[in-house]
């Protein structure tokens, strides 16, 4: 490998996957390599029910009762897109759209008292919400308004209140809403992971709760997400295939990939079967520089195949539950995701669920049972823990840039924000995201 590269990238998970592409289409010259034989690292999608059955209960052979095995696309991270959200955007600026087919999600639900509710969204949802009493309805709808009237540059639309410097917590008492309220708003329209956002400027609350509201409007559906038919399998590949146009080199199967530093502790290259191939900058994931990595958490989960919709969610196919963490006693929320036969992730009449949650001890089964008992029967059940890891190092001093590990969400955001600063680090510059969204029709095939 006598080349040099101006970016190497270490691993085929979304979010190297995603940079490569960007990085391919700016003109940087990459080299894109992975120990592994496919796509998607970590968020890879399983094709066969075999591959899953392999990883979580070792030689035995699935049932005849599950299906064709080719059927299911099981995602190891799965997660929804934001009709209106930043990685929508990315996908229409580099046209990797024309390699994608998405739909809609059926709905957006949160668990609150025990029950399972639609997630009202606007003003009209907040009127008919069970969620609340009479007056506090009328509470939640003229914030509803006030929020969707919120304009950033016209101070006409601030109602006199300073978003920037207001806590979340004295605009919910400006507008008397209850702790209930407050609840279901921060965690399930503005997707805050915990409760630190009460603290907090209101205006990115603010900002969260209008790009749930805008992702819902897209497509008038039942929620505000979409999803990959297929599975999340398919972006990664998607991007490879951009970057693979703009230049881009793609190397599997290449085993240790080990990062090479000269005197100074700068990155010049990566070494793989005794081959160096050398370059200015490194891409990777946590598990390729674990020395430059510390742990940061764990995520409890558990993919559970079932023959039916999850019970009161007017029989969704696909749906988004979010179990706030006040209303299970713990720190963080807990998120339960379903997709099925309706996305081509599972033969017919089957469901996968996931529910996943920063893991508080080392018991996924007893720690997930508040999502697992929304399930209803399950064909089969899957437990597994798995460590959060995130970067220490400084990138201006060693040209290496890591990724964190995925979060317990299953939304993309917190995702995308990690891609993005990555880019910004690399290239020093910020992603121009303006697209018009209304050119683009994601339910369909954009």
């Amino acid at each position: 490998m006598d080349e040099e590269y101006d970016v190497i990238v270490l691993g085929t998970g979304l979010k190297e996957c995603i940079l490569s592409g960007l990085l391919s289409v700016d003109g940087l010259k990459v080299l894109h390599m992975d120990r592994n034989d496919y796509y998607g690292g970590e968020s890879a999608s399983l094709n066969l029910i075999q591959q899953l059955w392999k990883r979580f209960r070792g030689a035995d052979a699935p049932p005849a009762s599950l299906g064709s095995s080719r059927d299911y696309n099981v995602d190891m991270i799965p997660k929804f897109m934001m009709a209106n959200g930043v990685l929508v955007r990315v996908l229409i600026h580099t046209d990797v759209t024309k390699y994608l087919s998405f739909k809609a999600v059926d709905g957006g639900f949160v668990y609150n008292k025990q029950k399972v509710h639609k997630v009202p969204a606007t003003d009209m949802e907040a009127l008919k919400s069970p969620l609340m009493g009479i007056f506090e309805k009328r509470r939640a709808r003229k914030f509803f308004i006030y929020v969707q009237d919120y304009n950033e540059s016209d101070p006409k639309t601030h109602e006199g209140l300073d978003l920037t410097r207001l806590a979340v917590w004295d605009v919910a008492r400006k507008y008397g809403l209850d702790d209930n309220t407050i609840d279901f708003i921060g965690h399930a329209l503005a997707l805050h992971r915990d409760d630190r956002y009460l603290n907090e400027p209101a205006i990115d609350t603010v900002k969260r709760m209008k790009l749930y509201a805008e992702s819902l409007a897209r497509f008038q559906g039942g929620s505000p997400y979409i999803y990959p038919l297929y599975g999340l399998g398919e972006l990664p590949q998607a991007f490879a295939r951009l970057s693979a146009v703009y230049g881009g080199t793609y190397m599997l199967n290449k085993p240790e990939c080990k990062v090479e530093f000269d005197g100074e502790g700068k990155v010049v290259g990566v070494t793989s079967e005794g081959e160096t191939a050398k370059c200015k900058k490194v891409v990777c994931d946590p598990s390729y520089l674990p020395g430059k990595v510390r742990k940061v958490g764990k995520v409890a989960r558990a993919i559970a195949i079932m023959s039916h919709p999850i019970p009161n969610t007017n029989d969704s196919h696909s749906v988004q539950v979010i179990l706030p963490q006040k209303q299970l006693g713990r720190k963080s929320d807990m998120y339960l995701f379903c997709c099925s036969y309706s996305h081509n992730v599972a033969p017919k009449g089957k469901f996968i669920a996931f529910v996943s949650t920063e893991a508080e001890t080392d018991n996924p089964q007893v720690e997930l049972k508040p999502g697992i008992d929304l399930l209803g029967p399950v064909d089969e059940i899957f437990f597994e823990n798995y460590d959060r890891y995130e970067p220490v190092n400084e990138p201006s001093l060693d040209n290496c840039f890591i990724s964190a590990s995925y979060d317990a969400t299953t939304h993309f955001e917190s995702t995308v924000t990690d891609v993005l600063n990555m880019y910004t680090m690399i290239t020093g510059k910020n992603l121009d995201l303006s697209v018009d969204l209304s050119a683009a029709s994601a339910a369909e095939e954009y």
